[in-house]
């Protein structure tokens, strides 16, 4: 099998990659997440994770390698809302989501000798009324800062959370089901890494 790569240091896409079994190595890109003028949500988030990818495959020490890129950004009245500068930023996303309906968009691609193909997905979230006592304590506990949107469903935020419709793990970080879609076409399906796992452990 291909060596397969993570070019984040997202530990919520770790988890996400390790629940469905599959071994990889991290290594970070660092690349610029500014948004181009005009540039819509979709394609911004697209745009990232190809160019995470693909950066990753060219420092990969094997050129053989699979090389997974993502970006997360939440959207509310079209405005891209990636992680907060500071706590002021973040208060002012979170009153912005408060009980509204916003769109997470998450892009996830593969990077090979094949190419780069990438997957979009847009889930909806709903957020009941947020108090301004809970935005303040919520700041303290550290978890809105490194999070788009300021908030983390899968820690403290998802108190906040009234109603989902699309993909719990793309709001996560990583839509799972379209990353194994992408593996499956590169040759490589997740399947085939749990059928190796069952034969190395008779």
């Amino acid at each position: 099998m291909r060596p397969v790569v993570l070019a984040s240091a997202s530990p919520r896409r770790r988890e996400l990659l390790e629940q469905i079994g599959l071994s990889f190595t991290v290594a970070p890109v660092d690349i610029d997440e500014t948004p181009l003028p005009d540039e819509r949500p979709d394609h911004y988030v697209e745009r990232l994770a190809r160019q995470k990818a693909e950066a990753g495959l060219t420092r990969a020490a094997d050129p053989n390698s699979l090389v997974i890129g993502s970006d997360t950004t939440v959207v509310c009245e079209d405005r891209i809302m990636a992680k907060p500068a500071n706590e002021a930023e973040a208060a002012d996303m979170l009153r912005l989501l408060s009980g509204r309906t916003h769109k997470v968009m998450t892009a996830v691609a593969l990077a090979g000798e094949y190419g780069c193909y990438a997957r979009l997905v847009i889930t909806e979230v709903r957020f009941r009324e947020i108090f301004e006592e809970e935005i303040k304590a919520y700041w303290q506990t550290g978890e809105p800062a490194d999070k788009a949107g300021g908030y983390g469903i899968q820690g403290g935020g998802a108190v906040f959370v009234d109603g989902l419709w699309g993909s719990y793990s793309a709001v996560v970080g990583l839509p799972l089901q379209e990353t194994a879609e992408l593996f499956e076409e590169a040759g490589q399906p997740v399947w085939s890494v749990w059928l190796s796992s069952a034969e190395m452990s008779l």
